[in-house]
């Protein structure tokens, strides 16, 4: 009976070992498979750059039209306080021929 106990124990330590082997074998199977999919991967990370380039170029693009704009704002504002000063200097001068009754 005792070299029936052994020889169950034996065959379940063989069986295990066969268990332990095959749970490497997969274990290593599916670290290879993780890196050739990083590999695939990694490279795929390179579209990003171009695309933060290209997000780059057309926030610089969008402040310069904006920096445009606001010249030429700029400008026109100029414009029309040149012009409301003229306006103005024309009614003051209006409103003192009216009273010195030089109309």
């Amino acid at each position: 009976m005792a070299k029936e106990i052994t020889r169950d124990v034996e065959a379940l330590e063989v069986e295990a070992e066969k268990i332990l082997e095959e749970a490497r074998t997969r274990a290593n199977q599916i670290l290879l498979e993780a890196r050739e999919e990083a590999k695939k991967i990694l490279p795929s990370q390179l579209p990003l750059d171009e695309i933060k380039t290209e997000c780059d170029n057309i926030v610089n693009k969008a402040r310069a039209e904006a920096d445009e704009k606001i010249k030429d704002s700029e400008k026109k504002a100029v414009a029309i306080s040149v012009n409301a000063d003229k306006k103005v200097n024309k009614i003051t001068e209006l409103v003192v021929n009216i009273v010195t009754g030089k109309s």
